[in-house]
């Protein structure tokens, strides 16, 4: 029996009971079960497979990676380092990192289930392996909701929160005439060889389709891709998911005239082939038409003989044929997310996006009618899909630190983490987190800091996801009362050459126009409605503020410069907070205290509470310099109290004292 700490509702002699039930031991179930083990929670992790990172066990096919692995950058900081390495997760050890099995740049995919195995080792975290979920629904009790988990052995676990972290895993097919005589991505050979002098059309132009193009360019001796998309490039949509220039030399051959090409067409409006119906033989010929075309082939026989077909080609003027044959057509197509799994009572919605290959997900990354279920890692993508890396693990590790924040506030009450700044810190704090934070820099447009204003201090609650902002009070813990500022990073939206000459904005002042990535902050009275979410312009992360501020890009992504980056934010905020944000010398702020009422925020906090400043003694002077004036130490009166020829001095010049002003140096 394993005691709940979420209201202790199970009942005593029932078994493999748990608070927490995390689904897949890939890179996000352990992320979080990490988060769940430091928090000492109670929780399992459970894997049908025999160890962690099943997928990459199989995938990608031609066993490379695309995700960076930038070991030098010239720099100590963990945080920053992170911006560059995209496959380790976060952890409090920080050795505990990719690069110790790994200096590659583009690694092997076996050096990730390395990384996975040492990881959950060396945290000693709670997996149960060889556990094959395959059904999962809910109950109800006067205890609240629960899931039941059930496995290939009729064995159940139960738990109060569910945490699906299975990824994108079932090949997506795509069904159309001859659908049955391709080939799939994940069956398909990856010997090159044996694709030998063969013409080769895929289906697909993501990243597994420029994969296997890859692979076969130096022996198949036609590649043809084909899908209803143009090819999207990553450099040039800054989305880490669209094709990655490691994998697009058939770009270069398509547009060289190297036998090779890409084409757009539906691939449900197509058919495929075979001369003379058979399905076998060593040299297999496929033919490429229209579903038009073949749909009025169907009064003739079933053997499609190619002069048959020519001629219905000829007499129809069908434009979309291919005239000469492939010997292998190969489905890459992405995958998608497993829904078999859910019973009717706890049924995830498929999402609108991608062609509902993802699971629909609030804001906070839970199930929109399941309660207390959350979908982790890839197949939480889309939240933030062709938008930002939620999908890939340099993004997912972020996100699911999100949602365990979640879970400690909704649970167990613990407010997000924040920090509380006296408002003077607050730009150097910011200048911080955009020059080192890496969720910022990872999680573009969605994760962001939000600064929940309280007149003289601050608390900066950082890497909040930001589309859930209407209901940031009951997912953080923290309560808005004077406004709130939300930073994050984000690219420009404007159509540019992102080659060309004019492609970044030299002037400051103009940087709303930025291109490359830049902070951005804005300004809120109030939080954003969840109409205004709804509504906010196309592109934005977030709706119309009531002011907005953007950082101007910079070559190296650093904003450190006095003049462009930080004299232009401090303006920012201080007409946001209505206070002065700079910072003083003590001679500057003795003479604001004696004559000003208020004196500057920086003297109030500082020099006026006797932060930096020495205590000696030394008797007044005749001149009164305002400079060297004290008051004996220890005194406690008003320094009109402490001597009446220094209040008639300070009344002949006019001067004001706020009530309670101490003077010491």
């Amino acid at each position: 029996h394993v005691q709940s700490s979420l209201g202790n509702h199970y009942h005593q002699n029932a078994s493999l009971c748990f608070d927490y039930c995390v689904i897949g031991a890939g890179p996000a179930g352990l992320q979080m079960g990490y988060f769940l083990s430091k928090a000492k929670r109670d929780y399992i992790i459970l894997e049908r497979n025999t160890g962690p990172a099943s997928f990459f066990r199989k995938y990608p096919r031609h066993r490379k990676l695309i995700s960076i692995n930038k070991v030098n950058t010239g720099r100590q900081n963990y945080e920053f380092n992170l911006r560059h390495d995209w496959n380790s997760l976060l952890s409090d050890k920080p050795n505990l990192l990719f690069k110790r099995v790994s200096s590659e740049f583009y690694p092997p995919a076996d050096s990730i289930i390395l990384y996975l195995n040492m990881f959950e080792k060396e945290l000693g975290l709670n997996v149960r392996y060889e556990v094959d979920i395959g059904r999962i629904r809910t109950v109800q009790s006067q205890a609240g909701r629960s899931y039941i988990l059930t496995d290939q052995h009729a064995s159940e676990y139960k738990c109060r929160v569910l945490l699906v972290a299975t990824g994108l895993w079932v090949p997506n097919k795509i069904s159309f005439i001859g659908s049955d005589l391709i080939e799939g991505y994940e069956s398909m050979s990856t010997n090159a060889d044996d694709y030998r002098n063969q013409a080769v059309l895929i289906l697909g132009k993501g990243n597994s389709a420029f994969e296997t193009a890859q692979n076969l360019l130096g022996k198949a001796s036609v590649v043809h891709m084909l899908s209803a998309n143009t090819v999207r490039l990553a450099w040039q949509t800054h989305y880490v998911g669209d094709v990655r220039a490691v994998n697009n030399d058939v770009i270069d051959t398509y547009q060289l005239k190297s036998l090779d090409g890409l084409v757009e067409n539906n691939i449900e409006n197509l058919a495929i082939i075979q001369q003379g119906g058979k399905k076998l033989s060593n040299m297999k010929r496929f033919y490429l038409l229209s579903k038009h075309l073949y749909e009025n082939l169907k009064e003739m026989n079933s053997t499609y003989l190619m002069k048959d077909v020519l001629q219905k080609h000829e007499k129809e003027r069908e434009t979309f044929f291919w005239q000469k044959p492939y010997n292998r057509v190969i489905r890459c197509t992405g995958f998608r997310f497993n829904f078999s799994i859910f019973d009717s009572s706890a049924t995830l919605l498929k999402s609108k996006k991608a062609n509902g290959r993802f699971p629909g997900l609030t804001a906070w990354y839970e199930g929109i009618q399941t309660p207390d279920l959350f979908v982790l890692g890839t197949a939480s993508h889309s939240r933030d899909y062709r938008v930002s890396a939620g999908g890939f693990i340099h993004g997912f590790r972020y996100t699911v630190r999100a949602v365990h924040r979640l879970l400690e506030q909704r649970y167990h009450g613990n407010p997000w983490q924040s920090t509380q700044l006296s408002a003077t810190q607050l730009v150097s704090w910011i200048l911080k987190r955009v020059n080192e934070a890496s969720g910022l820099y990872q999680m573009v447009g969605i994760l962001g800091d939000v600064i929940v204003l309280k007149g003289s201090h601050v608390e900066y609650v950082e890497e909040f996801p930001v589309q859930a902002m209407p209901v940031f009070p009951s997912i953080s813990g923290h309560e808005i009362s004077s406004g709130v500022i939300v930073m994050l990073l984000q690219y420009g939206t404007r159509k540019i050459d992102f080659l060309g000459k004019d492609r970044a904005e030299k002037e400051w002042a103009k940087a709303w126009k930025s291109n490359f990535l830049h902070p951005v902050l804005y300004y809120y009275q109030t939080l954003p409605t969840k109409k205004d979410m709804k509504f906010r312009p196309k592109g934005w992360p977030l709706p119309k503020p009531k002011a907005i501020h953007h950082i101007i890009e910079n070559f190296f992504t650093e904003w450190h410069a006095p003049k462009i980056h930080i004299q232009p934010l401090r303006r920012f905020l201080e007409h946001c907070m209505q206070t002065d944000l700079r910072a003083f010398y003590a001679e500057s702020c003795f003479s604001s205290s004696l004559t000003h009422c208020k004196p500057p925020l920086f003297c109030q906090e500082g020099y006026l509470k006797h932060h930096g400043v020495t205590r000696r003694i030394q008797p007044w002077r005749d001149s009164y310099d305002p400079v060297i004036m004290t008051v004996k130490q220890g005194a406690s009166q008003d320094a009109s109290e402490a001597d009446p020829t220094f209040s008639k001095y300070l009344a002949q010049a006019g001067m004001l004292f706020s009530s309670g002003l101490k003077l010491e140096l």
